[in-house]
């Protein structure tokens, strides 16, 4: 039986994401974009702003990934798939969003960003596990293909990452009862791969800037299946 595990849990958050911590939050965010808008590189000037505002580590990590120059959030935008129908070939980046749901059916820490994803805080750093939110998180990613009249959906796994190939396993698994093809594909940077695609599941900001088109599919899967979970909103900055 897989591990009984809160995914991407921090007791800690509770406290650093409280009402307060968010308005802070929001006011330094709003100085980092002012930097970013004018070229500055979004790293050096996180670490200055989040100097100045005494922002842990966790709230700095926030910052960054909710976080893009105007100019960026507008060209992801642009690529961003509206329609509620698949048109050819998913190509779904795995563990980014497989992990994002984990995170959310753990009631852990989430945040939505200025270009509309929901990114999650979990460091993957090479290792990976399944856990018992996995099963769950697969049949919300199956149940919402199959709304969207998908015919062939592949999923790109990180090889170097341990426990993908038990993934790919469990996905073709619990897949096979969909009315869709589905393959999963060990390579080793799934970046690469799907940086020249269209159609592509992720919320990688790597990815976003290069692939052609996307959906946001973590996001429409919490926002119509968990939609009571609490998400720290950093979308909007004046």
């Amino acid at each position: 039986m897989p591990e009984k595990v809160r995914r991407g849990y921090v007791p800690t958050d509770a406290e650093q994401f409280n009402n307060e911590s968010i308005t802070k939050l929001k006011a330094a965010q709003e100085e980092l974009l002012f930097l970013i808008d004018r070229g500055y590189p979004i790293k050096s000037a996180a670490t200055f702003i989040g100097n100045h505002y005494l922002l842990s580590e966790r709230q700095r990590l926030a910052l960054v990934r909710a976080t893009a120059a105007r100019s960026e959030v507008e060209m992801r935008l642009q690529k961003l798939i509206t329609g509620q129908r698949c048109d050819g070939c998913v190509y779904i980046d795995g563990l980014n969003l497989i992990i994002t749901l984990e995170v959310a059916l753990s009631g852990s820490t989430l945040i939505r960003c200025m270009d509309g994803t929901i990114r999650d805080l979990a460091g993957l750093r090479g290792t990976y596990r399944l856990i018992d939110k996995t099963e769950s998180a697969i049949h919300f990613i199956g149940d919402k293909l199959e709304a969207m009249g998908a015919c062939e959906v592949v999923f790109f796994l990180d090889a170097p990452v341990s426990n993908t190939g038990r993934l790919k396993s469990s996905i073709l698994e619990l897949l096979r009862r969909y009315p869709f093809s589905v393959s999963v594909e060990l390579v080793p940077n799934v970046d690469k791969v799907l940086e020249s695609k269209s159609n592509v599941v992720s919320s990688d900001s790597i990815i976003l800037n290069k692939c052609r088109s996307f959906y946001n599919m973590a996001a429409d899967i919490i926002n119509e299946r968990m939609p009571d979970i609490r998400i720290i909103d950093l979308s909007e900055v004046d």
